[in-house]
């Protein structure tokens, strides 16, 4: 796992790696500005263009300085830098690096608190304005320069983190950030840029490696990580020789209504693609020749309006329940009559999901470890309303810590959250899987996993993993601007065959 860092530990790696490498302030400084202009140069390889580069007085300042002067040495013609003198702090590293720019040629000027701002020609603005730094709101000339910034529309380039947003905790609605197309952030993301309120301000990212100390990185104990591939390898299981379909699990997958079927096929598909040895859909009885015809491998155990079916319970390794599932009396019988009666985790989603956000009273029945799966409107039906994502991620993490369960909070970067408060960020998906059915395919994938044996956490890590794995290899290489559920769910062999190769 990567571990994702709040703006203190930021700080304090920063510290500790200068001390223990040990390394002075300045060169660390110089090694990131080298990171910077390595991946910049990929990406705007014309060295004609006009770059202006917006400097504070900090070390996000002096950075700037310093990114200014290699891409001098890499023959970049036209550079121009404007320094923000909005307070007479100066750090020591941003001053260092004002003497050693001041020896080549490079046009410098200033502007200064409560003068005019002057006229943008560049092409592509390199922002180093503030960076990691800030800790409230921008106000007075930053405000003022971020939104003539922005009123230009140019391509912007940001150093580390877009001036004006935090790097975690809450981002106001109309927070002030300069817009970046691209930012080059040092060693890892910064957890907001992986929540949906830093959509607005950065159209994509890129981590560069700095050698901050990873082993102190470690010990910091975030409970924020990212999930790596590395970490899907080592967690799943190949088959093996003198296995058979009874070692890997037997699924119930209790979903669908007459007329939300389809939401029962795609997760019980999911469910037999993902490698459960047995799966069962309990479904009702008109929709028994659907089933059939979709995939004959999925058993059924019917359903006839109110009328409860026999379950053997000690059959199923793993119950996964709610697409489709309607709200009316017989969904909330099932749902209140597996409660009741099966005592390992449970994946619930969905309808099941809503069931529980009207009656509270079966909150006290839930098995420890089950999976809960919302998305951002069932996630606020449970919970609550939230003006934020930070704020949902803080609620998950202490609902999870309650009640003993495991939340999946589905987005781009979809939060597994553990009931010992760590939040997982899956690092796998794309936009071309934004079609109804996703979520879905997702409960089949996850309640496989559980039958197949996966303790609830490995099951939410990899499950979102590979289920954003396989939309990857679909949408990407063969630039498909839609992946259908049904794809994604027959693809999820290959996609786990490749990790486990």
């Amino acid at each position: 796992m990567l571990p994702l860092l709040t703006a203190p530990q930021i700080r304090e790696a920063d510290t500790y790696t200068i001390a223990h490498e040990p390394i002075s302030s300045l060169d660390l400084m110089e090694r990131a500005a080298k990171a910077f202009v390595g991946w910049f140069i990929n990406h705007f390889p014309n060295k004609e263009k006009s770059i202006t580069i917006y400097c504070g007085t900090g070390n996000n300042g002096g950075d700037g300085l310093a990114i200014t002067r290699i891409l001098e040495d890499h023959h970049y013609n036209a550079l121009n830098v404007k320094i923000a003198r909005f307070s007479e702090k100066t750090s020591d590293d941003f001053n260092a690096n004002f003497n050693r720019l001041k020896q080549i040629h490079v046009p410098l000027s200033e502007i200064n608190a409560g003068a005019t701002i002057p006229f943008e020609e560049g092409d592509i603005i390199i922002d180093a304005l503030l960076g990691s730094g800030l800790n409230k709101p921008l106000g007075g000339d930053y405000k003022r320069l971020v939104n003539y910034l922005n009123s230009l529309e140019k391509t912007t380039v940001a150093v580390d983190v877009p001036t004006g947003l935090f790097t975690d905790g809450e981002i106001s609605a109309n927070a002030v950030v300069l817009k970046a197309d691209l930012v080059i952030t040092f060693q890892t993301p910064k957890i907001n840029f992986l929540l949906p309120e830093s959509a607005p301000y950065i159209k994509c990212w890129e981590a560069v490696n700095i050698d901050i100390d990873k082993k102190f990185v470690r010990s910091l104990q975030s409970p924020y990580q990212a999930v790596e591939e590395k970490d899907i390898r080592g967690m799943l299981r190949p088959r093996t020789r003198f296995t058979n379909k009874g070692t890997y699990g037997h699924s119930l997958i209790v979903a669908g209504q007459a007329e939300t079927m389809g939401a029962a096929l795609l997760s019980a598909s999911a469910c037999v693609y993902a490698g459960s040895g047995l799966t069962t859909a309990c479904v009702p009885a008109s929709g028994l020749t659907a089933l059939n015809c979709y995939m004959p491998e999925i058993m059924a155990l019917v359903r006839n309006g109110v009328e409860i079916p026999k379950i053997g319970w000690d059959s199923f390794t793993a119950i996964g329940i709610g697409p489709g599932l309607g709200m009316e009396e017989d969904a909330l019988m099932l749902l209140t009559d597996i409660l009741a009666n099966f005592k390992k985790p449970l994946v619930i989603d969905a309808d099941a999901l809503n069931l529980l956000a009207v009656h509270r009273e079966l909150w006290r029945e839930i098995p420890e470890n089950s999976i809960l799966t919302p998305h951002m409107k069932e996630f606020d039906r449970l919970f609550g309303s939230h003006t934020n994502w930070w704020q949902r991620m803080q609620t998950g993490i202490q609902k999870a810590q309650e009640h003993k369960l495991f939340i999946v909070l589905k987005n781009d970067y979809t939060l597994t959250i553990s009931p010992e408060g760590k939040v997982y960020f899956n690092t796998t998906s794309n936009p071309a899987m934004a079609t109804g059915g996703m979520g879905d395919v997702l409960t089949g994938v996850i309640t496989s996993l559980l039958a197949q044996r996966y303790l609830p956490e490995q099951a939410c890590i990899i499950g979102c993993y590979i289920h954003g794995k396989a939309g990857d290899e679909l949408a990407l290489p063969n630039r498909m601007n839609v992946v259908m559920p049904r794809q994604l769910a027959s693809h999820l062999p290959v996609t786990m065959a490749k990790l486990m190769a």
